[in-house]
């Protein structure tokens, strides 16, 4: 099978020839493990036998940003923490300053959906017939949080929930027409859509049931619907203690729920896989807080091996990391993970 085809299969209920398997990590992993095996990134995946996916999307050909900022007015800096380098917001937050919707729609300039170009899109999916394809999407509160300031914005959820919902309602409008572009460009191509939001922290969490129905379902809603109607897949991120909120999540209509971080409280892959493995699959799960980084050879194998009896019983499993893989971890992990998967993941 080519990856398309197994990733295929675990999403359609199906059994595939081995358990498919994905790739997600920093650019300081990536260059580590490349090192390691003394090849570039696109040769080590296929060394390891991963079956990524191909993120496609438009090209941004809107009006050029002032200098210094990114297309949302956001002043970012690259800033190191030793072990890796991050993009970081600096500076105001753009959204800080006005105290009302009104003051918003007079003072601030939204990105708009002519701001992308998908023309290129045709040609570019014609090499990627044999890889899974990832298009389109939302993680509408995690820009919000950018544009408002990260305290402003918990606070804007109970003082000032006008702002929340005209905001998210402008940001759900345009993730929902790029991803409606990307689907009309390429009909029939697209497997996966990233429909998100973070919302579970280590032991419960971030926002009440609530609130999460509140401001943040109605629009995941109509993107998952979207995604639905063009044939895709939706594949749902929220890192953390989510458990909760699952049953929401499934209402909804998640097809696949990353990164099933099993450490958090309430994730225990065993409860996970017994009460809703029969409605969605799951991708991720090897442990990124303990196992990769600081964890030895063998007990990455074995975690491997434990994921694929419990959450991978019966089909509906996709092996990853439970998020990034970080460079602060050893690369001999890492190829651990895939090999182990490689090795016990045929059918």
């Amino acid at each position: 099978m080519t990856g398309r085809e197994r990733w295929l299969a675990v999403l359609n209920g199906e059994k595939p020839d081995r358990i498919p398997m994905d790739y997600w990590a920093t650019g300081e992993a990536s260059q580590k493990l490349c090192e390691h095996m003394g090849c570039d990134l696109e040769t080590a995946l296929a060394r390891l036998h991963v079956d990524h996916p191909a993120s496609v999307g438009g090209r941004y050909v809107g009006p050029p940003p002032p200098e210094g900022q990114d297309i949302w007015g956001l002043e970012r800096r690259q800033v190191s923490y030793g072990s890796g380098v991050y993009s970081e917001v600096v500076g105001d937050p753009p959204l800080a300053r006005f105290g009302s919707v009104e003051e918003i729609e007079a003072g601030y300039r939204w990105p708009s959906p002519d701001d992308w170009d998908y023309s290129h899109l045709p040609a570019a999916v014609q090499a990627l017939r044999d890889r899974p394809v990832r298009g389109g999407g939302s993680e509408p509160f995690l820009l919000y949080k950018l544009l408002r300031g990260e305290a402003q914005a918990f606070v804007d959820l109970i003082e000032n929930p006008e702002i929340v919902h005209y905001c998210l309602g402008r940001l759900f409008d345009l993730a929902y027409q790029e991803t409606l572009r990307v689907f009309e460009s390429i009909p029939g191509v697209v497997m996966i859509t990233y429909v998100a939001e973070d919302v579970g922290a280590q032991t419960g969490l971030m926002y009440s049931p609530a609130q999460i129905r509140e401001f943040l379902h109605p629009g995941m809603k109509r993107m998952m619907d979207l995604t639905h109607q063009h044939g895709s897949f939706v594949f749902h991120h929220t890192d953390g203690a989510v458990r909760d909120i699952l049953p929401d999540l499934i209402a909804l209509g998640i097809d696949v729920l990353n990164p099933v971080q099993w450490r958090c409280a309430g994730m225990e892959r065993e409860g996970l896989k017994r009460d809703f493995g029969a409605q969605i699959v799951f991708h991720g799960g090897v442990d990124n807080q303990y196992t990769l980084p600081f964890g030895t050879v063998e007990e990455v194998r074995s975690e491997v091996r434990d994921n694929y009896r419990i959450l991978g019983e019966g089909g509906g499993y996709i092996l990853a990391p439970c998020h990034n893989i970080q460079a602060v971890g050893p690369a001999e992990n890492v190829v651990a993970m895939y090999e182990a998967g490689y090795e016990y993941g045929w059918q």
